[in-house]
């Protein structure tokens, strides 16, 4: 029987840049959260060796990549390296996030292979060890693993409760220009940030938004030095109306804004449709993922 997994966006509320490890990983400090944009990854049995069919928008955006460096291959030969099963089957990814956009999209695909093989090959995999394999596939995709908000601290690996969240509405858009991560770290001149403190809860989106205003993406700066485009759409975010905070995900390009309410950000999206530049962007707008 076929099974399928969501493979939600990954969006960094705040992102600030702590310190740098000998080995030259940067040490992070990052309130992580999961809008209701995903990708989706579906498993259909087979006696034929595991394959990775791509559809979707950015399915073929993908489709040059080899098969063997796709995150959702390697994630699956990791997680049965050293178990008695056979990797048979057929995988399709249905790629619905852009690629290379700081919202981890293919570590949320890694993540669900994990979630999703071990279930169709009945592994019954430890938290721990898909924890292990997860921090082994990159930074992003340890937190991916449950899709639940999280202070994510170290290179990715360090996991704590996030504050309790509001419910608020999110717009997210992407102007379609990928930003290499390691030339954004390069262009990073700043000093390196203390790590945030976060109150237990928030009442509400808008007390919400005012205490992510003092905090900040450590990225987004040198990420709109090397693509103007992202300063562009988030000016073009803060103008809307009901916008309570415009900030950049990750390492770029995509850019989020926060507002009361799922509906909020919906309307403020449909404003966006008399914009002649958001022809071309991908736009997202919903709610978040508790």
């Amino acid at each position: 029987m076929s099974l399928s997994e969501t493979a939600h966006a990954k969006i960094n509320l705040t992102l600030h840049v702590t310190g740098r490890r000998a080995d030259g990983y940067h040490i992070l400090d990052s309130l992580v959260v999961f809008p209701d944009a995903a990708d989706t990854l579906s498993y259909v049995p087979s006696g034929s060796p595991l394959s990775l069919e791509l559809t979707g928008r950015f399915g073929q955006t993908l489709a040059g990549e080899a098969s063997d460096d796709n995150l959702v291959m390697r994630g699956a030969r990791l997680l049965a390296d050293g178990r008695d099963v056979e990797q048979t089957g057929r995988l399709i990814l249905e790629k619905n996030l852009p690629v290379a956009s700081g919202i981890g999209g293919g570590s949320a695909d890694a993540a669900a292979t994990l979630r999703l093989l071990d279930r169709a090959w009945e592994l019954n995999t430890s938290t721990e060890r898909l924890h292990r394999i997860a921090t082994r596939l990159g930074a992003d995709v340890p937190v991916c693993l449950a899709q639940k908000p999280a202070l994510m601290s170290g290179i990715g690996e360090q996991l704590a409760p996030a504050p309790t969240l509001p419910q608020c509405g999110m717009i997210l858009i992407n102007c379609g220009e990928p930003v290499s991560t390691p030339a954004v770290f390069r262009a990073r001149t700043s000093a390196f940030s203390s790590a945030a403190t976060f109150p237990a809860a928030w009442p509400d989106a808008r007390a919400m938004a005012t205490d992510l205003g003092h905090l900040t993406n450590d990225l987004e700066a040198p990420a709109c030095e090397i693509c103007p485009a992202i300063r562009t759409v988030l000016t073009i975010i803060a103008a809307l109306p009901g916008c309570l905070l415009s900030r950049m995900s990750g390492s770029g390009a995509t850019c989020f804004g926060l507002f009361v309410s799922a509906e909020a950000a919906r309307a403020a999206k449909d404003r966006l449709g008399s914009n002649p530049a958001a022809e071309s962007w991908w736009i997202h707008a919903g709610s978040l993922s508790f």
